[in-house]
């Protein structure tokens, strides 16, 4: 009689071959139908470990079950390999969500200039990736655990007080439940994207990534922001490419009043038509205000995009100065300070020279500061009144 083990050892290495003959076959297969495409070879590399799992997991049960039929251990070994199985068939599942959602990616780059509709797809695609591989995973922790009897008694237990439970989880998990719906609505409401230019919290950046939970923000110095989900749905935020990512850019100068608007005109169609960053949209120069000694020069352009401006305002800015510097320096910013003459006959001035006030400078305004200060004026030799005197004179004695 043929011993069990031996048995064992030949019945699994047949379904192992058995196994890997039929991935083999599947592979070529897959390469076979779409011989001119890329998909293909993606679904070989995201779901050829798992699928080789399950076989593999199918092929040991196959010959246990074969070889051992009637063992009081092959209840606990049938449990066993139906959790195995449970997450081999997860692993493949996740492989094949994971192979969907990068090829639907594939088609949408983020290279070309008007990208809008690639940056909502990919949001959308990575936002769905992610909510599908935590259901699975939750399914198979689920599915793994109702194996075992006890939990599935307990289950019963659980589902009379699910009411109660959910409240309190709720409650509980209230921050990360309004998170997880906030990234939901910011991903099918199209009010952010991946690789949006936004401005949230005075820092200028780029969404890097969107999860359930937060959001990423890649700086223009490099550094990252993480700000939670329902910052975007509770306060506001500027959106540079919401709907395209063309912009307008001003460049503001304060300039004399004898500066040429004509030649700052002609100079700035110049400094453009040499400018690769300019798109050619718009261009305009204007006096939007002419206060204070000096007048407001507000040049407008446009780029393709938030960086290709911060660069053509600069570029523009410093154009503008140093042909005004080297060409028009009366144009330049100046200070002016008007120095008149004294009038020669000032009627306000006494034979003291001192001019005449509300306290000082007459014998009204003298006896005014008497009445204000209470001093008891003193009287001269002469019958005036020393009213101008110091204050030893002023005292009554």
């Amino acid at each position: 009689m043929l011993d069990p083990w031996l048995g064992f050892a030949i019945t699994i290495a047949v379904c192992i071959v058995l196994a890997v003959v039929a991935t083999a076959i599947v592979a070529f297969i897959v390469r076979l139908v779409a011989r001119k495409r890329s998909w293909p070879g993606l679904l070989v590399a995201r779901a050829r470990r798992p699928f080789r799992m399950v076989i593999l997991v199918v092929a040991v049960w196959v010959a246990l079950a074969l070889a051992f039929p009637e063992r009081d251990w092959m209840p606990a070994i049938d449990q066993a390999m139906t959790i195995l199985l449970i997450g081999s068939g997860s692993w493949l599942a996740i492989g094949l969500v994971r192979f969907g959602t990068d090829t639907a990616l594939g088609r949408y780059s983020l290279d070309t200039p008007d990208n809008r509709v690639a940056r909502r797809i990919r949001t959308q695609m990575l936002i769905l990736r992610r909510l599908a591989v935590a259901i699975i995973v939750v399914i198979a922790i689920g599915a793994a655990l109702l194996t075992f009897p006890a939990v599935r008694t307990l289950g019963a237990s659980v589902l009379a007080s699910a009411g109660i439970a959910s409240v309190v989880a709720g409650l509980a998990a209230q921050s990360v439940l309004a998170n997880m719906f906030a990234g939901i609505q910011l991903v099918f409401s199209e009010a952010l994207r991946v690789d949006d230019v936004i401005v949230a919290e005075g820092e200028w950046g780029r969404v890097e990534e969107i999860t359930l939970s937060y959001v990423v923000l890649n700086l223009w110095d490099e550094r990252r922001l993480v700000l939670p989900c329902t910052y975007f749905t509770t306060q506001p935020f500027e959106n540079w490419t919401r709907q395209g990512s063309e912009l307008f850019g001003a460049v503001e100068l304060d300039m004399d009043w004898r500066v040429s608007t004509t030649r700052m005109r002609e100079h700035l169609a110049e400094v453009l038509a040499e400018s690769t960053l300019w798109d050619r949209r718009a261009s305009v120069l204007q006096i939007t205000d002419a206060t204070g000694g000096l007048v407001r020069v507000r040049i407008l352009v446009t780029a393709a995009n938030s960086a290709n401006l911060w660069d053509l305002r600069c570029n523009v800015r410093e154009a503008m100065v140093t042909w005004a510097q080297r060409t028009l320096p009366t144009a330049m910013p100046v200070q002016r300070v008007m120095m008149t003459p004294e009038s020669p006959d000032s009627s306000d001035e006494d034979s003291t020279g001192e001019s005449e006030g509300l306290f000082s400078g007459s014998i009204e305004a003298q006896e005014r500061g008497n009445a204000f200060t209470q001093a008891v004026p003193v009287v001269t030799s002469d019958g005036e009144d020393g009213g101008d005197g110091d204050a030893d004179q002023r005292s009554t004695g």
